[in-house]
């Protein structure tokens, strides 16, 4: 059976909505909503088929794009590799020019059921996280839920907690009063530790070192836990990918204060991995909000950092 190979473009504007429009009842999964984008022609270049197939249906012209995800889906009766692209900037006014019914989404309004199957990976991947909060240094257990309800005050979409060298009891007190108050504020909260103790505590994911990664010989949590680890090298990557990781943080991006010693891979190295690598990742090392674009022209699904929301928690 032929592959059908296909350009997809995730159109995201600055309300953090995204475009979809609804495929034609006639049509191969006719009925169902779809991220736009169409087949590429013979000697096509994926960027040239998406402009040209943005422009077709929508009316829009890509100014920006980066990869987002590729994804392989055989519906039994056909077979597609969708090559994703995330639309960095467009000029224009997204209309249904082939009559075709298109609407603005709010990411976290996307159900799953309304879309055709191979589209579901992409639904996944820009509902995650664009930034990740990662707790830091706190001198006892009163600083640290000071520390954690600012914040918390700033609203990060999620938080990782992660409080090394502590001992068990102060890990468990720490970790309860992270997991209570976040589900206070409905924000999701991420534990670094092992799975046993993990299991202990019931948070809402996992997420493990590159050690434990290392260690691990399948997934340690079930699909209803999101689990995500540490990486450094392709090697770990693939790794993870190999657990279903639902995505990891690979570092150093740049430079450090808290590890100068270590020689940070810079944006080109983060690129060139992003693209041998089947699960999402965050940029690591040296981040703030401000590198959000720069991660995502990378291909990346967004920054993790300490400093630059754990130092200036509470700060305006």
């Amino acid at each position: 059976m032929k592959t059908v190979h296909v350009a997809v473009g995730v159109v995201i504007d600055e309300a953090n909505r995204v475009l979809v429009a609804l495929r034609a009842a006639q049509a191969h999964q006719g009925g169902l909503w779809e991220f736009p984008g169409g087949k590429c022609e013979p000697g096509e270049t994926i960027e040239e088929a998406l402009r040209r197939e943005l422009d077709e249906e929508l009316g829009i012209a890509v100014l920006r794009d980066a990869p987002l995800c590729t994804i392989e889906h055989d519906y039994g009766d056909k077979r597609v590799l969708l090559e994703v692209r995330r639309v960095l900037s467009f000029a224009g006014e997204a209309k249904g020019r082939e009559g075709q019914a298109v609407r603005w989404a709010a990411l976290d309004s996307l159900e799953p059921a309304q879309f055709p199957a191979a589209n579901l990976p992409i639904i996944r991947r820009i509902q995650l996280a664009d930034r990740i909060a990662i707790t830091g240094y706190a001198a006892n257990n009163a600083a640290f839920t000071t520390q954690f309800k600012q914040l918390l005050d700033r609203r990060p979409p999620l938080i990782h907690f992660r409080q090394h060298g502590l001992s068990d009891e102060d890990f468990r007190i720490r970790a309860r009063s992270a997991l209570s108050l976040c589900r206070a504020h409905s924000i999701p909260l991420a534990i670094n530790t092992d799975p046993t103790r993990f299991e202990a505590l019931g948070a809402d994911a996992l997420h493990v070192s590159s050690t434990i990664l290392r260690q691990l010989g399948r997934r340690p949590v079930s699909q209803r836990v999101m689990f995500s680890a540490s990486c450094h090298t392709l090697e770990e990557l693939r790794m993870a990918a190999a657990l279903q990781a639902d995505y990891v943080l690979l570092s150093p991006v740049a430079a450090t204060d808290s590890h100068p010693e270590q020689v940070p891979m810079g944006w080109a190295r983060l690129a060139a991995l992003i693209s041998e690598a089947s699960v999402p990742i965050y940029a690591l090392g040296g981040m703030t909000v401000a590198d959000i674009p720069k991660a995502f022209a990378q291909g990346a699904a967004g920054i993790a950092a300490i400093s630059a929301f754990w130092d200036c928690a509470g700060d305006e």
